[in-house]
């Protein structure tokens, strides 16, 4: 029966992921669109500049209130109650944290629009310099605020849809954002005397439809947000007092990245270009698989301890950590071996030259190396958060940043900006690491004989891969002076070749990994069938 239990949720969680992953895919996609029709139409010069400038405020606080810290301290509590008391009592714990969290963003919003002139100063000093630019960046600052509120009532449904199985329609809201804002441009620049205020209007339009497109599938599933003013409810109490410890760890990981900017600016020209476009090449596996296994597992793990199944709770854990490792492995060996076609097809045209393709090779190496860290942390800071605790992630994140800023300082000079991505890769190693013997003093043992035979299976396929791409560019090898069109093929043969020769070597292993991701994707085409 446990057994059953556990290929249930293991073929749950894989679906998720699978969904996750696809729309996360999708968004990117969209994205680099979005960045194309923005330099195209923009340029890079004073008003793109004050854009960017004023987008990344409620961005920032996107990540802090919204996704860094209210799904996830939302989904546990709301999770229980559902196990544990009745939907109606979930479902008014969802109404009145929808209340209390309306409020308090309006609250925040007007905030915003108030000292707009004080947060731009202190996020873009050097404006104050070119008084029309600090106007405009003011103004479309003031203009966008309010995203905010729309963008953390998306998290708070995202919240409750995956609660309830659902993960579809919040999963694909970026790619709204993405369309309107490309739209924007196409359609609205012409109408405004300055032509950036589009994208801003784009940003608005995008943030309403992100929260109208959750509505039609909150109201299927029996979900009717509607006002209640109980702000004593228990559970909007606890998820507060989670909010917090989660909070100061999202924005210890932005601390990081801004420490991380400083140290690369001390060093030669070009290093923080070089660190920026290799962290975009790993957030590409990161994003669409780490991230998805994360957001689909949080349910999962917070419904087992609800129901005080540990047992479950450990095996759905330990096959989580599994299905990252299947992707974030491979990928790490194939960005390894690939790290100089890969930066060349993608950036090497222009001012980008040979140089530059070399120079941020080295920092993928080095990025990558932590890839496994990286993703696998998702995991591991969902089951704590399952478990009702964000003071230890928060704790952890503490020291890897100590561990960040003291390793970069060593490293940075001896091996320049490689030394800061390989700093980045030993603190979240320790970050994870730190984690896992926490979770094991809380829950017990995690990782067994099967963890370890399927890890044996991944790595052996891994290298399986490794060696066909090698055979490969000796049969076809890289030459850095060829053409365009010529690296590109090379680039798509090698990574063709690489997925064939894993995913054969991983079926002919017969790893559970595959088992179940073919299963679930067999179920699907039965029913579509």
């Amino acid at each position: 029966m446990g057994n059953d239990r556990s290929h249930r949720a293991n073929a749950r969680v894989t679906k998720a992921a699978g969904v996750v992953g696809l729309a996360t895919m999708l968004s990117r996609v969209f994205g680099f669109l979005r960045d194309m029709v923005v330099a195209g139409f923009f340029g890079a010069g004073m008003a793109t500049d004050a854009f960017f400038v004023a987008f990344r405020i409620p961005n920032l606080l996107r990540r802090l209130l919204a996704e860094g810290s209210l799904t996830v301290s939302f989904v546990p509590v709301f999770t229980e109650y559902l196990n544990k008391k009745s939907r109606e009592e979930a479902l008014e714990l969802a109404a009145v944290a929808f209340t209390a969290l309306s409020l308090i963003l309006v609250f925040v919003s007007l905030l915003g629009i108030v000292f707009s002139p004080l947060i731009v100063t202190v996020m873009a000093p050097g404006f104050l310099k070119v008084p029309s630019q600090f106007e405009l960046t003011v103004f479309l600052t003031r203009f966008m605020f309010p995203y905010i509120f729309f963008i953390s009532l998306v998290a708070l449904c995202m919240g409750i849809l995956n609660s309830l199985g659902h993960f579809a329609a919040p999963a694909l809201s970026p790619v709204v954002l993405n369309i309107s804002m490309i739209a924007a441009a196409l359609l609205l620049r012409d109408l405004f005397a300055e032509p950036i205020f589009s994208l801003a209007v784009g940003v608005m339009i995008g943030g309403v439809l992100q929260l109208a497109m959750q509505w039609p599938f909150l109201l299927k599933l029996g979900v009717r947000l509607r006002l209640r003013f109980n702000f004593g409810h228990p559970g909007v109490r606890r998820i507060g007092l989670l909010m917090m410890p989660a909070a100061f760890g999202a924005a210890i990981y932005q601390i990081n990245i801004f420490i991380g900017t400083i140290l690369a600016s001390l060093l030669p020209e070009g290093s923080v270009s070089f660190l920026y476009y290799a962290d975009r090449v790993v957030e590409l596996p990161l994003g669409v698989f780490a991230i998805a296994v994360g957001t689909a597992t949080l349910p999962s793990f917070s419904e087992q301890v609800a129901r005080g199944e540990f047992d479950e709770f450990r095996r759905t854990f330990s096959f989580s950590l599994m299905l990252i490792l299947f992707i974030s492995v491979p990928a790490s060996v194939a960005l390894i071996i690939l790290r100089k076609p890969i930066i060349s097809v993608l950036f090497q045209r222009g001012a980008f030259d040979s140089l530059s393709v070399a120079a941020t090779a080295d920092a993928l190496l080095f990025y990558t190396v932590g890839l496994w860290a990286f993703s696998t942390i998702r995991v591991v800071v969902s089951a704590f958060y399952s478990l009702q605790d964000t003071k230890s992630p928060m704790k952890a994140a503490v020291v890897a940043l100590v561990v960040n800023a003291l390793c970069s300082v060593v490293l940075m000079f001896p091996l320049r900006h490689g030394g800061l991505a390989l700093a980045t890769s030993i603190a979240s190693a320790v970050n994870v690491l730190m984690l896992s013997f926490v979770l094991r003093r809380r829950i017990g043992p995690f990782l067994d004989e099967r963890f370890a035979l399927s890890l044996g299976k991944i790595c052996a396929a891994s290298v399986i891969m490794g060696a066909c791409i090698i055979l490969l560019d000796f049969v076809f090898p890289w030459r850095e002076g060829a053409a365009f069109a010529v690296k590109a093929l090379h680039l798509v043969g090698s990574v063709v070749l690489g997925l064939g020769s894993y995913f054969a070597a991983a079926w002919f292993m017969k790893s559970p990994e595959l088992a179940t991701v073919v299963a679930v994707v067999s179920r699907r085409l039965r029913r579509a069938g």
